[in-house]
């Protein structure tokens, strides 16, 4: 069970970040060209809320089951082990409640740039703070 939940959280974080890139970058291109807020601009968002939670909710299991999340807290002299038991997943619930506060406030937003505007910043910095946690050495 431990290595199949461990897999898919891999293995979604590549679709969970390639959607979030996706649905930042298309926040910072539409408020920089001035473009109209439309249905598909509010589902590559939607998209890349739903990836990033699916994440969260399996990262949350895995982090309750593997010898590497909560029974290695105590550790912080060790690096790897600080990083996969209290920063990845500390970071990562910032990162992931930034997005949703994102998609919250983009709601009662009125212009497409005030919407393209709180996607950007928002998804941005929740891209940003998830890159800057994943454990790269147990990626490759």
């Amino acid at each position: 069970m431990y290595t199949i939940l461990q897999k898919f959280h891999s293995g979604w974080a590549y679709v969970a970040l390639l959607v979030l890139v996706i649905a930042a970058v298309n926040a910072i291109i539409g408020m920089s060209s001035k473009k109209e807020f439309t249905a598909k601009d509010r589902k590559i968002a939607l998209f890349g809320l739903i990836g990033t939670h699916v994440q969260l909710l399996f990262g949350l299991i895995l982090y309750f089951v593997s010898p590497l999340g909560l029974d290695s807290l105590g550790q912080m002299s060790d690096k790897a082990l600080r990083l996969t038991s209290l920063e990845h997943p500390l970071i990562n619930l910032i990162a992931i409640t930034l997005i949703t506060i994102g998609w919250s406030k983009h709601k009662k937003l009125t212009t497409s740039e005030s919407k393209f505007k709180t996607f950007s910043i928002f998804y941005g910095l929740g891209l940003v703070l998830i890159l800057s946690r994943i454990p790269w050495s147990l990626w490759f």
